[in-house]
This record gives structure tokens, sequence and C-alpha cells, in this order.
């Protein structure tokens, strides 16, 4: 009778173990990811997001673009330009023509190609006055802009089809399958994605949900993804709920419509910007969330930051007043569906009576001046552009070094229109079975390599 050797049976048994362990912790396909957000929008098109207010900017906005379109080139975490769409690109040799090589054997959702083309209508769409052309394999544009890549890594410059039903076709890692505008929105995994297939089988979205609504929905497990107010982030964390957080990336900050008409004004506008006092606001308001500033871009991206105060000078701000025979009431705007707007708007109208000065706060309407929440771009070119857009101003050209980028930002705080109160990060909270997900330099969330790791159970 032959032997039995315990040894193998003891080594196959291990090696079995390892195989199924190795198994059970390999990353699973499917799944429906739950997100809710606050943002409504009532268009899915990346073109449909200027700065220009007509459809504002925003973090949810971002996310959602990037969940269905590709961009020409992406940033990464270390704010370098890496290859997307097109594969390679260069300037040609003594002119301002930049060459974009497109990537093959990408697919629309509707299946059709992706064409250089279709790629230079896109681009076309969303920058009317740029002069785009297609060239075989390869689109060229023409500009003299030293930051045309960071541009164009934009959401709203995200390659897309256009089809008559306002609903375009993208190139990214999850297609559209309904779409109630400013209501609710599914995606599922596009199975020929040129980057691969994502690990999620669907994505399920509920727009128009306030901060408290969305932590229920956590809280219940109806929602596994959602967005968190920066005043409730420090005691979110204390709670140990999972909590990612981005750099300093949103302004707020004092806008007024019109410059500055007279000698009076312009010492009113610089009481008021006295008057503020930010320290404490941040400290009661905001909870010590983000920074106090003076400055439109965060410290981080310029590195000069702190030479704009932040201190309030009420009785600087009194003689500035003083100065000025008559005192109009201001009408002090803000968006009456964001609870931490009317607040701002409320203490910062008290800074301003200590300082002799009137201002009345309202939720709606137009006014002369308005409290803003501006999300900024990660390079502070396109992010002082920005701003200055919003304002209805004209940022500086874009030009290399930092001496550059604070005389445009110095000349954009000297009109008055715009006062920088804080810069927040964008925060977001997730459930215990979210994993692998990401936030991007823009503040929005990456769910393309995400999992769930109940996902089949």
């Amino acid at each position: 009778m032959r032997r039995f050797d315990w040894r193998w049976f003891v080594v196959s048994s291990m090696m079995i173990a390892a195989v199924m362990a190795g198994a059970a912790t390999r990353p699973r396909y499917g799944g429906v990811l739950h997100v809710a957000m606050r943002a409504a929008p009532a268009s899915l098109d990346p073109a449909n997001v200027p700065y220009d207010g007509a459809q504002a900017d925003s973090f949810a906005r971002r996310s959602l673009t990037t969940l269905m379109f590709d961009t020409l080139v992406t940033i990464d975490d270390n704010e370098r330009i890496q290859p997307s769409l097109a594969t390679a690109w260069q300037i040609q040799p003594g002119s301002q023509r930049w060459q974009f090589r497109v990537r093959r054997g990408v697919k629309f959702h509707d299946g059709t190609p992706l064409t250089a083309e279709t790629v230079a209508a896109s681009l076309r769409s969303a920058n009317p006055s740029w002069n785009v052309v297609a060239d075989a394999d390869s689109v060229a544009i023409d500009s003299a802009d030293v930051n045309l890549l960071a541009e164009l890594a934009l959401p709203r410059n995200a390659i897309a089809k256009r089809t008559v039903d306002d609903n375009p076709s993208g190139t990214g890692p999850f297609h559209l399958v309904n779409w109630e505008p400013g209501k609710k929105l599914s995606l599922a995994a596009w199975e020929d994605c040129w980057r691969g297939r994502p690990f999620l089988d669907a994505i399920e979205i509920e727009m128009g949900k306030s901060f408290r609504d969305q932590m229920t929905a956590l809280e219940l497990g109806k929602a596994d993804l959602v967005e968190v107010a920066p005043e409730r982030t420090h005691r979110i964390s204390q709670e140990g709920r999972r909590l990612a957080s981005s750099s300093p990336i949103e302004l707020i900050a004092l806008l007024f419509t019109r410059d500055v008409a007279s000698l009076d004004e312009k010492l009113l506008r610089e009481a008021l910007a006295l008057s503020v006092e930010r320290g404490s606001i941040r400290s009661v308001l905001l909870q010590g969330a983000g920074q106090a500033t003076a400055g439109i871009l965060p410290n981080r991206m310029n590195g000069y930051g702190f030479v704009f105060p932040t201190d309030a000078d009420v009785p600087r701000a009194r003689q500035e007043r003083e100065q000025v025979r008559n005192r109009p009431v201001w009408t002090l705007g803000y968006d009456g569906s964001d609870p931490l707007a009317r607040l701002l708007a409320e203490r910062i109208a008290l800074n301003a009576k200590d300082a002799g000065l009137l201002l009345q706060p309202a939720p709606a309407g137009t006014t002369e001046l308005r409290l803003a929440r501006i999300p900024l771009s990660p390079d502070p070119w396109i992010a002082l552009a920005g701003v200055a857009n919003l304002a209805g101003l004209t940022a500086g050209k874009n030009r290399d070094g930092v001496e550059e980028l604070y005389a445009s930002e110095a000349a954009l705080l000297a009109t008055r229109r715009v006062i920088p109160l804080f810069h927040l990060p964008v925060s977001y909270a997730s459930a215990s079975s979210l994993k692998n997900w990401t936030l991007r330099p823009d503040g929005s969330w990456d769910v393309a390599d995400a999992r769930l790791s109940n996902a089949g159970q």
C-alpha cells in the first residue's frame, strides 16, 4: 500500500487557500454607485459651462463631465500635462499653430469613431473664437496662449459629439442611460471604453439635494458618495466618517457689478474690504475650514498670498467712510438655497455696520453687490481669468513668471470690483464599501477605477 505524503497535502492546501484568498480580495466588476449632489444642471453638454454665468461652473459639473467625456489632455496630481484623446502634440516652429495627434481606435458612446473632424467641431463649438481645423488624423489650433494645454484640460473643453436632442455623446467610462434634467442621471459602464471598462456597472446620481439630505442618505445606506459642507467637515471627521478634502480650490468673494464711478465710491468699497472680520468668521461660521484671504488665488498657487493683509481694520474703515458725505444702502445678493451663504451675508452686513456702512442681504434678484462662491482652476492664470470674467473684467495676458502673475492679480484687486474673503477646500464623504475613488486637482471626484467591495453580494 502506497504511503500518503502529508507534506504534499499541507503544501497543496496552503496553495489553494492562497489562491482563494487572492480571488476574494481581487477587485470585482459590478455594483451600482449611488451619488447625491446639490447642483441641478439643466444640460450635460460640456460647452454649456462658460464663465459668463449663463450656466455656472461647479465642482459637480466637473465631475459629471469627466464621467461621460474625455479631453485632449489631462493634468495629473503633480500638475503635469498628460495625454488623453491626444497622444502627442507640438507647436510648429516659427508659428503659433499647435498640432495634436488624435488617438486612434476610440469610439463615441453611439458607436461612431472618434475623428479629427469631430474633435475640431467640438472645440469650435465650445470656443467660437478659436481657429481649429482638422488635418488627417490631427487637429491644428492657432493660439498664442502659453496656457493652451491647461485650457484644453478643462472639462468645458471635453470632446463631445452633439446631437439634436441636446444629449451629446462622449468617449468617457460611462454612457448615458436616463436623464431627468436637474433631478436624476443614470449612467452605465461603457464596455468599449478606450481606457478599459470601469469596475462599476452603473452610477445613479440624485441632484438638487441639500447637504443635510445627502448626509442622511449616506447614513441610511442610500448613497455611497455625498458632498460635505465646509463648516461640517471637522465634525464629520470627528465622527469617524470617511472624508476626503481637496486643497483650497474655491474662492468666496464679494463681487460688484459695475466699476467704481467716483472717489467716494472707491473709499466706500475700501471701507467694506477693511471691515470684514475674516478671522472670526472662519472660526465661527466656517468652523476653521479653509483659509482667510484678501487675494484671488490661493497661496499654494502663487506663493505670495501673504502680501495681501486679511486682518480687519475697523478704525481705518470708519475713517474711509467718514470722508464720504452720503451713505448709500447696498443690497448684498446671495444664493438663497445655500445656508452658509445666508450666514456669511448676514455676518458681513453686521461687520459693515460697525464701520458705518449699510448692507441689506437679499436672497434673490439683481443686486449691485453679491456674495459669490467661485470654483477655481488648478492653473493660476486660468483661475485668475475666470474670476475676472465673472466680475466683468479682463485679466492680463498669460505669461510665464510669478512677477507677471502678481501684477495681473494686483491690477484686478485695484479695480475694487472683487473683494476676496476665503479659500475653501471641497469635501466628500463616502461609504466604507466604496474603494479606490480619488479627488482630482480641480476638486472633482474620479470613480473611473472605483469599485464597491460588496459588489456581487
